[in-house]
């Protein structure tokens, strides 16, 4: 659905943030795109987007380049910031303003992510907390029924049981004909919607990989016994005890971690390839 090629961008008079960058996204699959601040995530959004243009190499969506910001290509994109802008009206003139620009909009599913969320239809936009407008805003998004669903931090603002409706919707509403991408820092929220990991770093995509695929190489689990952990290829001490990573050997089932995942992957950017791709 996406492919990257040899992409090269630099903000004006800037050192390079992608150089000769590749990767390639899949339909059918929910992404969480890792980094750390300045790695770039939310430029390769806007990149793909064709938000903002590559200087070098191709970023092509179902065959098309998107910096050609054709327009049947944007009715099949949708890409929602993290600080999220909605006009001073009501939810209905928003609606109506905005919901035609998308040839597959159902506002009949953007009524009902709103219920999910339990947000007042009625209410007036500029009367709403920021949470309560991030969740006006991620309803409309899913009720795009874009190819390709961009969301850029899209749990921040959200209370625990919204972060949980907001998974369940997310997952639901992801078909084997749509790419959904979801950069966040908060990986704790993502960890159970997520299927693939991507993790940016040195202007380079360090894990483009399917959760059973890291899994399949790397068991991930927790011991308060330091002994468990001595053959480990990396741990961190936490209120339960150490979580750990070890070599699948055995070949046996774990849940991944994505937060020791990243930990280990930035500290150890070459062993991690090595790792995942033998």
């Amino acid at each position: 659905m996406i492919d990257i090629q040899n992409m090269h961008f630099a903000y004006r008079h800037g050192k390079p943030i992608f150089s000769d960058l590749n990767v390639t996204l899949k339909a059918g699959h929910i992404y969480g795109l890792l980094g750390k601040n300045g790695a770039g995530k939310t430029t390769l959004l806007k990149n793909i987007t064709g938000v903002s243009r590559i200087d070098k190499g191709s970023c092509l969506f179902m065959g098309v380049d998107t910096k050609k910001r054709i327009a049947q290509t944007l009715d099949q994109i949708f890409f929602l910031p993290e600080d999220v802008w909605l006009p001073d009206t009501t939810i209905a003139v928003y609606l109506k303003i905005f919901g035609p620009m998308w040839s597959r909009f159902d506002s009949t599913l953007f009524y009902r992510c709103l219920s999910e969320f339990e947000v007042d239809p009625k209410a007036k936009i500029k009367n709403l907390s920021f949470g309560q407008k991030k969740k006006i805003a991620i309803s409309f998004a899913l009720a795009t029924q874009t190819g390709l669903l961009i969301m850029d931090e899209p749990t921040n603002g959200l209370d625990i049981p919204s972060k949980s409706k907001f998974r369940k919707l997310v997952a639901e509403l992801t078909t084997d004909d749509r790419c959904v991408i979801l950069s966040t820092h908060q990986v704790r929220d993502l960890d159970s919607l997520i299927d693939c990991v991507i993790l940016l770093e040195g202007q380079q995509i360090l894990i483009n990989k399917t959760t059973h695929e890291i899994c399949e190489k790397l068991h991930f689990g927790n011991t308060r016994t330091p002994d468990s952990i001595q053959n480990s290829l990396y741990h961190e001490l936490t209120p339960l005890g150490y979580a750990y990573i070890q070599p699948n050997t055995a070949h046996t089932e774990s849940k991944l971690d994505l937060e020791i995942l990243f930990n280990y992957a930035i500290q150890n950017p070459k062993t991690i390839q090595n790792l995942l791709n033998e």
